[in-house]
């Protein structure tokens, strides 16, 4: 309970405090009439939705499973930071968009100095809050945190960027660097979307996790019950604070039906201590000399699986 209350409050700090930068950044647009300052803007507008349906995410993912969903509802984490990056990637090309429209039909920029300074502080609040909820996300392992940590501190970058673009024009009158900023800010965060749209197609996927596997094979191959002789078939998927192992277990033909279990409870217990999630393990017993007789009545019974992929 204190993980989730402490992610809950990172994210609900997240979405006031974004609100309160959004304001800032908006003020200098307004004051300077900048193409980069407006990009930096409408990055935060998305930011500001994207937060607001990662918290969203958040409340859902950690609801208990019910009669509708018995595998929880965890796998919306991938949802929540697929649909954080997809708003990043419209940002991004809101960004391009009016930097294009600034190189056609000019740029004016005024009241440089306060824009500076709006620019300044939006960007350090961001860094602050940035820094926090990526820090806690990383400690409690949430990729929902994670994710959104990160987008808030390509605000930090964007902001920098466009503060770097004012006082270079402040400077020399070279207005063109307006438009320079804005689309190398388009290109940051389209790539840190990229990144996070990644992250969101393989956990949809399924994909195999590296260091779980590594995990539990390890644990599969150095600390396997004596009475056990081998095992197969192993597959994992995680979702959010959750990994769902299953795998088959090959054991004598004599040994009965309790030392089994209990050999393969303490096996259990091996790999979930080897993962930093929580786990829940279905293992499936099986005898080994008899083991291909055993299965012959599953011959054909799915049409599309060759039986060697399930027996």
């Amino acid at each position: 309970m204190a993980t989730f209350d402490e992610v809950k409050r990172a994210l609900l700090i997240s979405l006031f405090v974004s609100l309160f930068s959004l304001s800032l950044k908006i003020a200098a647009f307004v004051i300077t009439d900048s193409t980069a300052a407006l990009s930096d803007a409408a990055e935060s507008v998305v930011h500001l939705f994207a937060v607001l349906f990662v918290v969203y995410g958040y409340y859902l993912s950690i609801k208990p499973a019910d009669e509708d969903h018995h595998y929880g509802h965890e796998r919306v984490e991938f949802l929540s930071v697929g649909a954080e990056g997809a708003i990043i990637i419209v940002a991004g090309l809101s960004i391009l968009y009016h930097a294009f429209e600034s190189m056609i039909t000019g740029i004016e920029i005024v009241n440089m100095g306060a824009g500076i300074i709006l620019l300044v502080a939006a960007a350090l609040i961001n860094l602050v809050l940035g820094s926090y909820v990526l820090r806690i996300g990383r400690k409690h392992d949430n990729m929902i945190a994670v994710s959104n940590g990160k987008h808030t501190l390509t605000d930090v970058w964007t902001s920098g960027g466009v503060v770097i673009a004012l006082v270079i024009i402040h400077f020399t009158g070279w207005l063109f660097i307006d438009v320079i900023v804005s689309l190398l800010i388009a290109g940051y965060i389209m790539y840190e979307a990229y990144k996070l749209l990644s992250f969101s197609v393989k956990g949809l996927m399924d994909t195999r996790n590296p260091s779980a596997d590594s995990a539990l094979t390890r644990v599969l191959n150095e600390q396997l019950p004596d009475k056990a002789n081998g095992w197969h078939h192993l597959r994992h998927r995680t979702s959010g604070n959750t990994t769902w192992i299953e795998f088959h277990l090959v054991f004598d033909d004599e040994i009965n039906l309790k030392d089994a279990h209990d050999e393969a409870t303490i096996l259990e217990r091996k790999l979930i201590d080897s993962l930093k999630t929580d786990a829940i393990i279905t293992i499936h017993l099986e005898p080994d000399e008899a083991h291909d007789e055993s299965h012959t009545i599953l011959k054909g019974a799915n049409k599309k699986k060759d039986l060697d992929e399930f027996a």
